[in-house]
């Protein structure tokens, strides 16, 4: 029988972002309980979970690896933290011409190339953000974590010159394989 695995396609943000944002992870599990967002490193989904046959993967890594060729990087602002009450706090993204062309084109390449949809398309257009609390964050402390972080300033940018394909290994997000733009 053959095996299929869970996979999402990311921008994982390099150094300090990478520590600073799995800091704030780190500070909602012990302040607020909320632990699922350690599941997977900091990231920008721009490929939601997809299941792929495991004896097939070659054939994604070559189909990512040539859909980054050719592609320029582009930098990546944080600015702030948004919610999706009741249970989602995130470091808000901000828009660019770069994200949107990026997602827009791995969409299209998705469906065209690996006969992937991103489910939910329709119903959530694409809203980037790094989540720092979610699902299991409970109501009374989304709250109080709200009120705390609502007005609360982040500033940083990070290079996005890749993309990374991450694999779920029953418990957790690894980072599988990383795509660098060529």
């Amino acid at each position: 029988m053959k095996k299929d695995n869970l996979y999402f396609i990311a921008l994982i943000p390099g150094e300090p972002v990478l520590t600073e944002t799995r800091s704030l992870k780190y500070y909602f599990a012990e302040k607020y309980s909320t632990k699922a967002a350690l599941r997977s490193p900091p990231h920008v989904t721009l490929q939601m979970p997809f299941k792929w046959r495991e004896d097939k993967e070659q054939q994604l890594q070559q189909s990512l690896a040539s859909f980054v060729r050719g592609r320029d990087p582009f930098v990546v602002e944080l600015k702030g933290y948004g919610a999706f009450p009741p249970r989602v706090i995130f470091i808000d993204v901000r828009r660019s011409e770069a994200l949107q062309t990026l997602k827009t084109d791995l969409d299209q390449w998705m469906v065209r190339h690996l006969k992937v949809l991103n489910e939910g398309k329709k119903e959530r257009p694409f809203n980037p953000h790094l989540t720092v609390a979610f699902r299991d964050l409970k109501r009374p402390f989304f709250k109080t974590a709200w009120v705390e972080f609502q007005g609360k300033p982040f500033d940083a940018a990070f290079d996005a010159d890749n993309i990374t394909l991450l694999r779920h290994n029953g418990q957790s997000w690894d980072v599988f394989k990383t795509f660098p733009f060529s």
